[in-house]
């Protein structure tokens, strides 16, 4: 109980307020627009420049963390994908939205969150790693398999595929926060105190800002679609991705204690809103995407629960 009312509902009455004043008609759709820009686009690239800059890669940067995780992060794609064509019937596009739902977890926004109010912030390298490469192996994935799926004649265009595959993500401003925070960590160039201090600001900025827009753009994602499917999805997100990134964990790489908990409860993280942003993009599973967003999401409050009980 201590865990629940300590370090997961404090995130969640977050969300909760946000979502409340843009029930009442305090906040506009446009200023939730615009925090969310603010966070994603500029503060939390600024929170993830600054922690990778400042990571010691060679302790950080365990493979072993990175297989447990993205091994349960694959199998939700697979499952999700699989369930969503065989069992629900759903055509291909669907399919392949839905399983990119079933393997995204809110890395960012619920992720670094909870594991900072759980273990502290010393805690967060591993989740640092695995953010570093989140977005740019997952929709790399998804794009590849949608892509070809949609168009049979793209696996022989491989190199224009890479192309458009690349420009989508480098383009993301998350992407290009890593990548600048890569730059200065292996070069090791010296910046002034000064630029370090306004980048702290910035990123102590960013999480309470996008947990706040999220609670108002969950406001948008009406509960429609397909119950049997959301079902499914909630599952694979909560409970199948953690419990296999924890069966890895422990029983095939013996990862370490603060290795363990960044791993697991980043994977036990609801889909974000990059799941329904996938499926925008292409038109296909939006409706089922956005309602397993809200519904995980509420859900997770339980789930996230169990696994901080589990975890050592």
């Amino acid at each position: 109980m201590t865990a629940l009312l300590d370090v997961i509902l404090p995130v969640f009455l977050v969300i909760g307020f946000g979502y409340a004043v843009a029930r009442a008609g305090l906040f506009s759709d446009d200023a939730v627009d615009g925090v969310m820009r603010f966070a994603q686009n500029f503060a939390i690239p600024c929170l993830l420049f600054r922690s990778i800059a400042q990571l010691d890669l060679s302790a950080a940067f365990d493979p072993d963390i990175l297989f447990s995780f993205y091994a349960g992060a694959l199998a939700g794609f697979a499952a999700g994908m699989a369930g969503a064509r065989l069992i629900f019937d759903r055509p291909w596009a669907d399919a392949v939205a839905i399983g990119f739902a079933c393997m995204f977890s809110n890395t960012v926004l619920l992720g670094l969150p909870i594991t900072e109010r759980a273990y502290g912030s010393d805690a967060l390298q591993g989740n640092i790693v695995i953010i570093s490469t989140h977005a740019p192996l997952l929709y790399s994935v998804g794009f590849v398999v949608m892509e070809c799926l949609r168009d049979r004649t793209q696996v022989l265009r491989f190199p224009s595929l890479v192309v458009q595959i690349g420009r989508a993500i480098l383009t993301q401003p998350l992407v290009i926060g890593i990548l600048f925070g890569y730059a200065i960590n292996f070069t090791g160039l010296a910046l002034p105190s000064a630029f370090w201090s306004g980048i702290d600001l910035m990123a102590r900025a960013g999480i309470p800002a996008a947990l706040f827009g999220l609670g108002g753009v969950l406001l948008r994602y009406k509960p429609e679609g397909d119950r049997a499917t959301i079902a499914m999805i909630c599952a694979i997100g909560l409970i199948l991705h953690p419990l296999i990134t924890w069966g890895l964990g422990t029983a095939v790489f013996h990862l370490d204690t603060a290795a363990l908990r960044s791993a697991v409860i980043t994977a036990a993280m609801a889909p974000g809103v990059n799941a329904y942003l996938f499926a925008n993009i292409y038109g296909v599973g939006k409706r089922v995407t956005a309602s397993a967003v809200l519904f995980s999401t509420a859900l997770s409050i339980g789930t996230v629960w169990v696994w901080l009980h589990v975890l050592p």
